[in-house]
C-alpha cells in the first residue's frame, strides 16, 4: 500500500513539475513575443527612450504641459502635492521626474513623489507610466471602463500595426474611479472629471482645471494628425464628434487647451476639428449606403483634408479604416 501512494504521489509529483515548465515556457514565449510586438510600435513612431527630451510649456505660475513621447502631460503643483495628468512611458521616469524637480523644488522633501495621477484613457502612451508611479504611492483616478480595460486590454488595432496592450499590475491600476462625471480639488483648483460617453475608447476623459482654465482631452482631441479610433475596443467617429461638442458646452472662448498629442490649442480648434471630421463621417456613411466596400471608400479620399494638412501619414488613412470599422457595424445593426 505504502508504494503504490508512493508511486502515485511521484507521477502526481511529476506531472506538476512538468506543468510548471510548460506554463514558465508558455509565458516566456508571450513575455518575447509582447516586447516583440512593442518595440515593433516603438520603432513604427520613431520612438527611443534615450534620446527622448521632455520639454515645457508654462500656463500659469503653477499648471505646465510636458511634451516627451506619447501623450501630453497636463501638470499641476501646490501644497497638496504633484497632479499628472497621463504619464506617458515608465521608461521615462526619471526624466520626467527631473523636469518636475526643475519646476518644483519641493519635490525633494515629497522624495520625488507623484501625488495624483488621472488617465485620460488606458493606451500605452499615456497610462503605461502608471507601472512606475503607481508603486511610488501615486494615488490614480480614471473613468470605470479604463481600469476594466487595463485589468482586461485588447490589442490595439492601429489598422497599420497592432500594439499588444498587457494587463496592468495591481499596484498601477487607478484606485478611485467614477463613470460620468467628479471633482477633485487640489492646489487651489477645482479639477473637474467629465466622461461624454464612448469616444476614442470607452473610458476616455476630459480634465478641466476651471480655476486655472487648462482642459485635457486626451486622445478625443488630436493635434499631431489625425484622430485614431479605437473601433475594436468600443470607440466611434460619432462618439469622438459627441464628446468634442459636449466639451465645448462646458469651456469658454479663453480656456487652454491640450491635445493628447500636439501642440497647445482653442476652442476653435476643438469646433474646426469637429467640423473636419463631421465631413469625413458624412462621406463615409454615403458610400456605405451605396453598399461600397472599405477599400472603394479609401479610393475616394474621403479624408483628403486632413491628408493634404498632414501629408501621407498611415493615420489618415487608419482614420477612414477605423470609422468605417465602427460605422459599419452600426448601419448593420440598424439594417
Amino acid at each position: 500500500m505504502v508504494k503504490k501512494y508512493s508511486l502515485l504521489f511521484s507521477l502526481v509529483s511529476g506531472l506538476f513539475f512538468l506543468s510548471l515548465e510548460v506554463n514558465g515556457a508558455h509565458h516566456e514565449e508571450n513575455e518575447s513575443n509582447y516586447k516583440e510586438g512593442q518595440q515593433a510600435v516603438f520603432e513604427a513612431f520613431g520612438w527611443d527612450f534615450n534620446k527622448a527630451e521632455i520639454t515645457t510649456q508654462k500656463i500659469t505660475d503653477n499648471v505646465y504641459v510636458l511634451f516627451g513621447l506619447g501623450g501630453n502631460i497636463l501638470f499641476s503643483t501646490g501644497k497638496d502635492g504633484v497632479l499628472l495628468v497621463d504619464d506617458q512611458f515608465p521608461q521615462l521616469k526619471n526624466k520626467i521626474l527631473r523636469v518636475i524637480r526643475s519646476l518644483d523644488s519641493n519635490m525633494y522633501s515629497r522624495r520625488n513623489r507623484i501625488d495624483y495621477i488621472v488617465n485620460t484613457h488606458w493606451h500605452f502612451d499615456h497610462a503605461e507610466g502608471n507601472n512606475a508611479f503607481g508603486p511610488g504611492g501615486a494615488r490614480i483616478v480614471a473613468q470605470e471602463n479604463s481600469r476594466h480595460m487595463m485589468k482586461n486590454p485588447k490589442p490595439i488595432n492601429l489598422s497599420f500595426i497592432v500594439y499588444p496592450q498587457q494587463p496592468y499590475p495591481s499596484d498601477a491600476l487607478p484606485q478611485i474611479t467614477f463613470k460620468d462625471q467628479m471633482n477633485l480639488h487640489l492646489n487651489g483648483d477645482r479639477i473637474e472629471l467629465y466622461h461624454f460617453g464612448h469616444a476614442h475608447t470607452t473610458g476616455d476623459v476630459a480634465v478641466y482645471l476651471r480655476n486655472s482654465n487648462v482642459i485635457h482631452l486626451g486622445d478625443v482631441f488630436n493635434m499631431s494628425g489625425p484622430p485614431f479610433i479605437d473601433a475594436d475596443n468600443g470607440g466611434s467617429i460619432d462618439g469622438i464628434i459627441s464628446f468634442c461638442e459636449e466639451v465645448l458646452n462646458v469651456i469658454n472662448d479663453e480656456t487652454v487647451v491640450v491635445p493628447g498629442h500636439g501642440p497647445i490649442s482653442t476652442t476653435q480648434d476643438i469646433q474646426n476639428y469637429i467640423d473636419k471630421l463631421i465631413v469625413v463621417k458624412d462621406r463615409i456613411a454615403v458610400q456605405i449606403a451605396e453598399g461600397k466596400n472599405l477599400q472603394e471608400i479609401q479610393d475616394s479620399d474621403p479624408a483628403k483634408e486632413w491628408r493634404e494638412e498632414f501629408g501621407e501619414s498611415p493615420f489618415v488613412a487608419a482614420l477612414v479604416d477605423r470609422a468605417y470599422a465602427g460605422m459599419i457595424k452600426k448601419f448593420q445593426i440598424q439594417k
